[in-house]
């Protein structure tokens, strides 16, 4: 069993409120789910345009959680109503 896990930064620009924020990132969460990732929002819950968005891929393989990290870049890095101002992917590591 392999565990990546990736973390994404946002800054989103159009919100003036936290239903907004909420609105804006829902299209985001649901297009990343349907790519068998698992997806939360993990920071910045009290800043309407901000946000941290973490996404856990488990696969049998390696290549397999890299491709679909690869996918979901694309699709965040795809949406032209958020500024990705960081990325950081991280294996977790068995004992």
């Amino acid at each position: 069993m392999h565990v990546l896990a990736v973390r994404y930064d946002l800054q989103l620009r159009a919100p003036h409120s936290l239903k907004e924020k909420r609105a804006a990132l829902r299209p985001l969460i649901d297009r990343l789910r349907n790519t068998g990732a698992s997806v939360s929002e993990v920071d910045h819950h009290d800043l309407w345009q901000r946000t941290a968005i973490g996404v856990a891929i488990v696969a049998p393989d390696a290549a397999r959680c890299d491709e679909v990290a690869d996918i979901v870049d694309r699709v965040v890095w795809s949406r032209p109503e958020m500024e990705v101002l960081g990325s950081d992917r991280r294996w977790v590591e068995w004992d």
